[in-house]
């Protein structure tokens, strides 16, 4: 018997990375090694789980950003090119580690992975992956939900109302072109929220979002279930991150990702091999780059390195899953004895961990998939859609300001690293939405249509929240920094080229092929 409901939630989000400019692009490696290493794994865990009539709810909030990604034909080309070199790199490394025994079984288990990652993504899903997500969506086991348009950061975006509502607007049309229906949930990118923002999110159709804990246990009515129930915020409901289930694979230290057995992330022969042998596999023969042939697990305190062993690894993933299956029956054990309807324990991560950090990550999140669906399991696992269709009372709150950022609120967007951005990114805003109002129900050629809707995308893709998290969190700087500027001095061009009346088309033309996302939007949503 159930006494409760677990609601498992991965958020797949890139951001939007594109440069048909370039034969090769490195930041181009993020999709790439996404695809290879965490969707087609997921997406063949979803098979298995098919197959098997396994009865799992499963929700994937997919963002327009990686949407148009995934269904560009230049970065579908590109991935290609890419799984064929690593088919090729992992043939070499077999060859080359023939006298070395502890490394040739798994040169071999690449390879058959890169091989059977090439057949799935050519011949099995013809380089459509969101059609793949789609016929689990219409199987009734996958919810697939959506996000802003460009993961735009809203509470710091919030100066202006018409950029809000662009993000959410423009993010929730691109799902509805792509899937036809409109998603039920909505993933507030990084968990930010303000209060009033759910009323934007339900003008566009939304029945339910995700908040940080803090965001219910402080908000101005404490929910008498926590965050174990969702709260009413004015006919939409916000469900809470439970901490427990996030703390068993989140934590740095006591997270299942960082048992020992588990196969390291850094330790990849793109930096351990001679440059000159790895060379062919990289984009400019120079700088090394993961490959994604990894030799080593995570090992232990401070020992040398251990060759990694996939056998002992699916020990622990077995033995993982049992255990976080096994707490949260425990735990909502405990709930439903103190309250007055069943629990729904939330459980949302990053899909990127499962695969691409977590090598072993879609294995484990099978397992309980798996185990939750047992009959003796005492967990189901629903959307929640479903948990929502349930008749069951919610309590009216409005929730504090939050995110699921380093200490729960805006300082990872908003810092000494990147606080120069915002004036900016509030100034074009205001300018966008003047642009539009002065124009409101006047008749514009179709060459001024076009360089304002590629205004527009200019400054929604200035807006994504990635820039300045790269750049407080210290990696790929320049290129953040770059992206800013660029997308921000494409929209100053445009914005002055269309105040004079003299928009060049060819260098229109070049910023529509550059920037080609989000075909339908409508310069006029910007409108006050």
């Amino acid at each position: 018997m159930n006494n409760g409901y677990l609601a498992i939630v991965l958020h797949a989000h890139l951001p939007y990375v594109h440069h048909p400019e370039h034969d090769s692009f490195f930041e181009e490696n993020w999709l790439f090694e996404a695809i290879s290493e965490c969707y087609l794994p997921l997406l063949a865990m979803l098979e298995r789980l098919r197959y098997d009539r396994v009865a799992y709810r499963l929700t994937l909030s997919l963002s327009p950003t990686l949407m148009a990604m995934l269904g560009n034909p230049l970065l579908q080309n590109r991935f290609l090119r890419y799984l064929r070199g690593r088919v090729e790199l992992a043939e070499r490394e077999v060859e080359r580690t023939r006298r070395l025994p502890q490394f040739h079984a798994l040169a071999q288990h690449y390879l058959q992975l890169f091989q059977d990652n090439l057949y799935d993504y050519q011949q099995r899903y013809h380089c459509d992956l969101l059609a793949a997500f789609q016929r689990h969506h219409s199987g009734g086991r996958l919810e697939l939900i959506t996000t802003a348009a460009t993961h735009g950061y809203l509470p710091l975006l919030n100066v202006n109302p018409a950029s809000v509502r662009n993000q959410i607007g423009v993010g929730v049309a691109s799902f509805q072109a792509q899937f036809g229906f409109t998603p039920r949930g909505f993933w507030l990118p990084e968990c930010g929220y303000y209060p009033g923002l759910e009323q934007t999110l339900k003008a566009q159709g939304i029945d339910y979002f995700f908040l940080e804990s803090h965001a219910l246990l402080a908000a101005d009515r404490r929910p008498q279930a926590g965050v174990y129930a969702p709260v009413d915020c004015g006919g939409i409901a916000a469900f809470g991150r439970d901490p427990a289930a996030s703390h068993q694979v989140w934590s740095a230290e006591s997270g299942y990702p960082g048992d020992g057995d588990y196969r390291e992330y850094y330790r990849d022969i793109g930096f351990d091999l001679p440059l000159e042998y790895i060379a062919p596999y990289i984009l400019d023969g120079e700088t090394r780059i993961n490959t994604g042939i990894k030799y080593y697990r995570i090992t232990g305190g401070k020992q040398p390195k251990q060759v990694y062993q996939p056998e002992l690894a699916k020990l622990k993933v077995q033995r993982h899953a049992e255990d976080f299956v096994a707490s949260r029956q425990r735990q909502i054990d405990a709930l439903a004895a103190e309250m007055q309807q069943p629990p729904i324990v939330v459980a949302p991560y990053d899909a990127e961990l499962f695969g691409h950090w977590w090598f072993e990550g879609p294995l484990w999140l099978e397992q309980v998939l798996r185990l939750s669906a047992g009959e003796q399991s005492g967990v189901q696992t629903v959307s929640c859609a479903d948990y929502l269709q349930l008749p069951l009372p919610r309590q009216p709150a409005v929730p504090a300001a939050s995110s699921w950022g380093e200490h729960g609120y805006s300082e990872f967007w908003l810092n000494e690293s990147n606080d120069w951005i915002y004036p900016l990114l509030h100034k074009a805003a205001a300018e966008m939405e003047k642009l539009a109002s002065d124009l409101r129900g006047l008749q514009v050629s179709d060459l001024q249509r076009r360089a304002l809707n590629q205004a527009a995308r200019s400054l929604l893709l200035a807006q994504a929240s990635d820039w300045p998290f790269i750049m407080k969190a210290g990696t790929t700087i320049d290129y953040a920094r770059k992206r800013i500027t660029d997308h921000l001095a494409r929209f100053n061009y445009l914005h002055d080229a269309i105040r004079k009346n003299r928009i060049d088309e060819r260098y229109l033309t070049a910023l529509e092929i550059m920037d080609d996302i989000f075909p339908d939007i409508d310069f006029r949503t910007y409108a006050a």
